[in-house]
């Protein structure tokens, strides 16, 4: 049967799920134009230039067992851009580092009791053999991980990172979100146990662009700048306002942020749909990028147990790409999940600066100010949905209250969480299941 290619798609995002669905729909011959509403490609994977070498804004890397961004990057044609290496882990706890890349790290963590450090080993495990994620849909994280693991490991182990990472709302998190977690690192691992990791060479960047011009090689479009205002269902059409011009389509997927969707159709959906858009909560993250002369230490990903610190982590991505892709400088990220009503989720790039700087000299006492070359902030307002209990009741179904419209959002992807390998997934399934619907009968 032949394809419709007299048929239009506008995809409403620029990032890896926007391009992944705008990918499949122009391969297909359907002519797609992907809206991306920032002067740059990618959405959260986005780069800036170091010493002429892109960076994410974001921290990003792929585990080993992401087979989707894989495949993509093989379909491509470049295999070549990916590294893939061992990773050291480590958790700030207590003013001291401990490392944590492997088992027998595990093994050597004196804040657990022996025998907690087995149960901390056996949780990991046991987490990985769960297979119908519906019965953990009822319990918190923090049941779940007292529950596998014991209040000792909870308090010195997990509390302060689910603290870390989601603040006043830790203790909605959903078990089933942080057992994806769980099953996620640990299949991500070599014969040794040592944690792998890859990443793909000129930043998460150069991956998006290679998609877009190959979505443009097989006729589709890629706009810039193109931040749509409004959607208005017209006879069997959609029409699109945005800032570069009014558009007619056929179809539509939108994957930006579902409060941002309900603004889009507010003037036509009804009060409860509009509503259910709105429901999920979502946290904004600030992150910090630092330009160093010297390496601040030899762990790529340091856990921060620490209550008192602000940041979640301390993410040395030179001690994983080398420096020498930036001129010789160690790039640090220093990630931060809050309300964007925050006062730190206000600040400046300085103003962040002089906050964090404290912090991070008493974690590294040899720390001198003047060991940063540069330094940048970057902001997300609509970073991470808040995955609570019975989630999947919360999740807007990919059809939209109107023939023609098409929600496929980070905030669906569920029981994993947000991510370019889910990303990717969704994209391209959603672009598959598009161009089936139209073609010609």
């Amino acid at each position: 049967m032949s394809i419709n290619t007299q048929a239009t798609v506008a995809v409403i995002g620029g990032g890896f799920t926007g391009l992944a669905a705008a990918y499949e729909l122009s391969k297909q011959g359907i002519k797609v134009t992907v809206h991306e509403s920032e002067p740059d490609i990618g959405g959260l994977a986005s780069a800036f230039d170091v010493q002429g070498e892109k960076l994410d804004r974001f921290y990003h890397h792929w585990f080993t067992n992401d087979l989707h961004v894989m495949q993509l990057i093989d379909e491509l044609g470049l295999n070549d851009k990916v590294s893939i290496n061992p990773t050291n882990t480590g958790v700030y706890y207590a003013n001291n580092f401990f490392k944590l890349s492997t088992p027998w790290d595990l093994l050597n963590f004196t804040p657990l009791p022996f025998w907690d450090r087995i149960r901390l080993g056996l949780l990991a495990l046991r987490a990985r053999r769960v297979k119908n994620w519906q019965e953990l849909e009822d319990k918190t994280a923090t049941e779940w991980l007292k529950q596998l693991g014991g209040d000792k490991v909870y308090r010195i182990m997990w509390e302060p990172l689910l603290k870390g990472k989601f603040g006043s709302v830790a203790e909605q998190i959903s078990a089933v979100w942080f057992w994806n977690k769980l099953k996620l690192r640990g299949g991500s691992r070599g014969k040794g146990g040592e944690e792998r990791l890859a990443y793909f060479k000129g930043g998460f960047v150069a991956l998006a662009e290679a998609l877009a011009e190959r979505i443009q090689a097989q006729g589709g479009q890629v706009i810039l700048n193109s931040s749509i205002t409004s959607l208005q269902p017209v006879a069997n059409h959609w029409q699109l306002q945005c800032t570069t011009g009014e558009f007619t389509v056929d179809q539509v997927i939108v994957t930006t942020a579902l409060p941002i969707t309900a603004d889009m159709i507010q003037s036509w959906a009804s009060p409860d749909y509009l509503a259910s858009l709105r429901r999920i909560h979502y946290l904004a993250n600030v992150c910090l990028v630092l330009e160093l002369n010297h390496s601040l230490s030899d762990t790529y990903w340091l856990n921060v147990n620490d209550p008192s610190f602000p940041f979640v982590g301390v993410i040395e991505h030179t001690n994983f790409e080398r420096p020498e892709s930036y001129a010789g400088r160690h790039i640090v990220y220093l990630s931060k999940y809050l309300e964007h009503t925050d006062a730190l989720y206000q600040m400046n790039a300085d103003e962040v600066l002089d906050y964090a700087l404290p912090y991070l000299q008493k974690m590294f006492p040899a720390l001198q100010r003047d060991w940063i070359l540069d330094h940048h902030i970057w902001k997300a307002r609509w970073s991470q949905p808040v995955v609570e209990k019975h989630y999947s009741r919360l999740i807007p179904p990919e059809q939209g209250p109107k023939a023609g419209l098409n929600l496929c959002s980070m905030a669906q992807i569920y029981p994993e969480d947000r991510g370019t390998n889910y990303a990717i997934r969704e994209g391209r399934s959603i672009g598959k299941r598009l161009a089936e619907k139209i073609k010609h009968t």
